[in-house]
């Protein structure tokens, strides 16, 4: 998804505090929340566009769409909540989001500045972490990671010289050490992204690998072997045209990345741009991965990373660094939810997924799918992917993978 526009969002109270005399301050009264949408441009439609309120301590969700102001109400408890906002206009996309919003003791009135976009030519089409049983053996595997990109234009795309990495932190409900929190309690993300481990870079010299229109590329984060052939409840990863993270100097731990299958081509070996953690096999989140795909601008990754601003310490930690990735390079990027926790958080600011997509859990053989636009796949001619930067409607989470045989 490319960025055009990010605007933060911005708050208002229209009514009291937490009364912190009362023994319980979210005791179930209700409180009406007004949220506003905020258009930059007087030419879109205000109304129709989704509103999910979601309870961050329970799950519970609440939904609604704009009227012709652009505004969309809602009667709740005393809580914490997350709050989602997702439209389209012709051929844009506008999406908000904003996490931790107190209702309490009153009714509140919130203000959310929009992002702007337009749909993405590669997409991020399906993301395999989770893993799967080793049936018939006793425990869990998770060494067949993989995800898969998708030629969502009507034009011929090339993957030469792409980039992708994961951001920090790399799991959904760890503690985010790039929030910060202003003087009024509302919280923000930095103006770039923590890509931590590697930065990994697609081979080819600008026209090496095309991807024709509705054309999908699998890329193996770990082994691109046959795992099914052991494990029958994985995926056999072995396939030509097939690519794969392999680089035995910074990861050379071979359980993780063992040499690729007989039918895997040299050429379609990714390679690490540079690696900025200590572990011996690339870190790739099990249950909540924010994958980031993009392509620099005026300048090369290697230049880019020579830089000596572009990567810095993650906060606090004396272990590892993170690459200073710009919005405005990004092509796409699916944030990933832990759907054990309650304690997830975005990593993603709205402009590049203003949702999440949930893994319910771990080693279930699951996986999470990008849907299709059947309506513009008939009129295409191709298969043509929903594609409204936000993963809340963008994405669902699939019980089988779409490589199991």
């Amino acid at each position: 998804m490319k960025r055009i526009i990010y605007i933060l969002a911005t708050f208002f109270l229209a009514a009291s505090c937490l009364d912190m005399n009362s023994p319980d301050p979210y005791q179930a009264t209700l409180n009406v929340l007004t949220v506003t949408a905020d258009w930059p441009s007087e030419g879109l439609e205000r109304s129709g566009a989704e509103v999910i309120v979601e309870d961050m301590n329970t799950g519970s969700r609440y939904s609604s769409v704009t009227d012709k102001d652009g505004v969309a109400v809602f009667t709740l408890p005393n809580g914490l909540y997350r709050i989602n906002l997702s439209g389209k206009s012709e051929d844009m996309v506008f999406n908000a989001a904003s996490d931790r919003v107190v209702v309490s003791g009153g009714d509140k009135v919130l203000t959310l500045s929009l992002a702007i976009s337009k749909a993405g030519t590669i997409v991020i089409k399906e993301i395999y972490c989770g893993g799967c049983k080793r049936l018939p053996q006793e425990g869990n595997y998770q060494n067949d990671k993989y995800f898969i990109l998708h030629n969502n234009d009507y034009e011929v795309q090339y993957l030469d010289g792409l980039c992708f990495g994961t951001l920090s932190p790399n799991n959904s409900n760890a503690a985010n050490p790039w929030t910060s929190v202003d003087a009024s309690g509302v919280s923000s993300l930095p103006d770039f992204l923590p890509v931590i481990q590697a930065v990994w870079k697609f081979p080819g010299d600008g026209d090496d690998f095309p991807l024709q229109p509705g054309e999908d590329a699998v890329v193996c984060l770990n082994g691109a072997i046959d795992h099914a052939a052991q494990f029958p409840l994985s995926v056999n990863l072995n396939k030509p045209d097939y690519f794969v993270c392999y680089n035995t100097t910074y990861f050379p731990n071979t359980a993780y990345h063992p040499a690729p299958g007989n039918l895997i081509s040299t050429d379609r070996y990714i390679d690490v741009v540079v690696k900025t953690g200590k572990a011996n096999a690339y870190t790739f989140s099990v249950n909540s991965p924010t994958l980031v795909l993009f392509r620099p601008e005026g300048t090369t990754i290697e230049e880019h990373v020579r830089l000596a601003d572009s990567i810095i310490p993650v906060p606090g930690s004396h272990v590892d660094n993170v690459v200073k990735v710009p919005f405005e390079w990004v092509i796409d990027a699916v944030e990933v939810f832990n759907g054990t926790s309650t304690s997830n958080a975005k990593r993603l600011v709205p402009s590049l997924d203003a949702g999440y997509v949930t893994l319910s859990d771990t080693y279930l053989g699951h996986t999470l799918m990008r849907k299709t636009d059947e309506a513009q796949s008939v009129a295409s001619g191709y298969e043509v992917l929903t594609d409204t930067n936000n993963s809340l409607n963008d994405f669902y989470e699939r019980e089988i993978q779409s490589l199991h045989e």
